[in-house]
C-alpha cells in the first residue's frame, strides 16, 4: 500500500512554479519512507565541490550555505556523486562548464563500477541521465555534470545486476529524470538496490535513474528544516533561489 503526503500548499500549478523551483513530497511504500524532491527550474540547480577562494572542499551543507551571498536562498541540497578518500570525484565532474575530473570508463570493484554506471548532467535548458557509454557519445553540452554508479534504471529496465532478495541494506539516494524534470530521492530507512530502483520505476514512473550513494546519503531541505550532518561529503547538488540578488 502506498501513501503520498504532499507538503506544499498551493492554489494552482502556476503558483507552485512561481514560489518554488523544487517541490517536496514524502512517499511511504512497504514501511519505507522516501523523500522526493522534484526540480523543475534547471537554472536554479548547481553543483559545488570546493570554495573557490580557499580551494578547500565544502564537506557539508553548513559551510556551503555560509559561503553563499546573503541574498541567495538555499532550498535543497544533497550529496551528488562518489569520491575518493581525498574527496576528489571518482568520475566526471563539471561545475559551471569547467571540467575538473574526467569521465571514468575503467572497470573495478565497488558500486561506482557496477555496470552500467552513468552520468547526471544539465544546463539551463535540458537535463540528461545516461549510461557512461551513451553520455560519451551524446556530446551533451553540460553546465554541470557528475558521474556515479550504478544506473538504477536504463531505458525503463531495472539494472539486471540487482537481486530482488538481496540482504545488502543501506539508506540510499539517487536521481531520476522525467519530462526534463529531475527527481532526487533519499530513503529514510535501509533498503536494497532493487527496492530503490523499483521505487523509481513503480511509484515515480521513471525510466532513467542513477544511484548517487549509500550510507553517507544526506539531505538539506529548507521546506522541512531537515539538515543531515552524517559525514563529510564530496560533490553537492544545490537548488538556490537567487531572485533577491538581482
Amino acid at each position: 500500500m502506498t501513501m503520498k503526503i504532499w507538503l506544499l500548499a498551493f492554489l494552482s500549478m502556476y503558483s507552485v512554479a512561481e514560489l518554488h523551483a523544487a517541490q517536496y513530497q514524502s512517499i511511504q511504500v512497504d514501511q519505507i519512507t522516501y523523500d522526493v524532491i522534484k526540480v523543475e527550474k534547471l537554472d536554479q540547480l548547481e553543483l559545488f565541490l570546493k570554495d573557490k577562494n580557499s580551494d578547500r572542499y565544502y564537506h557539508n551543507f553548513s559551510r556551503l550555505q555560509a559561503n553563499l551571498p546573503a541574498c541567495a536562498q538555499m532550498n535543497f541540497a544533497m550529496n551528488a556523486g562518489m569520491y575518493h578518500v581525498d574527496y576528489q570525484p571518482v568520475g566526471l565532474y563539471v561545475e559551471q562548464a569547467k571540467q575538473t575530473s574526467q569521465l571514468n570508463e575503467n572497470t573495478g570493484f565497488g558500486n561506482f563500477f557496477m555496470q552500467p554506471n552513468g552520468v547526471l548532467a544539465w544546463n539551463h535548458q535540458n537535463a540528461v541521465i545516461q549510461t557512461t557509454a551513451d553520455y560519451k557519445k551524446s556530446k551533451f553540452r553540460a553546465l554541470f555534470a557528475t558521474q556515479s554508479g550504478p544506473m538504477l534504471i536504463n531505458h525503463g529496465k531495472i539494472n539486471s545486476q540487482f537481486l530482488p532478495k538481496s540482504n545488502s541494506l543501506k539508506i540510499r539516494n539517487g536521481v531520476g529524470i522525467k519530462d526534463n524534470q529531475l527527481y532526487f530521492v533519499i530513503s529514510q530507512q535501509r533498503m536494497s538496490f532493487y527496492q530503490f530502483a523499483q521505487f523509481f520505476k513503480q511509484q515515480l514512473q521513471i525510466d532513467q535513474a542513477l544511484y548517487l550513494d549509500g550510507s553517507i546519503s544526506s539531505l538539506y531541505l529548507n521546506e522541512t528544516k531537515r539538515h543531515d550532518k552524517r559525514t563529510n561529503l564530496g560533490p553537492i547538488v544545490v537548488e538556490i533561489d537567487r531572485k533577491a540578488c538581482k
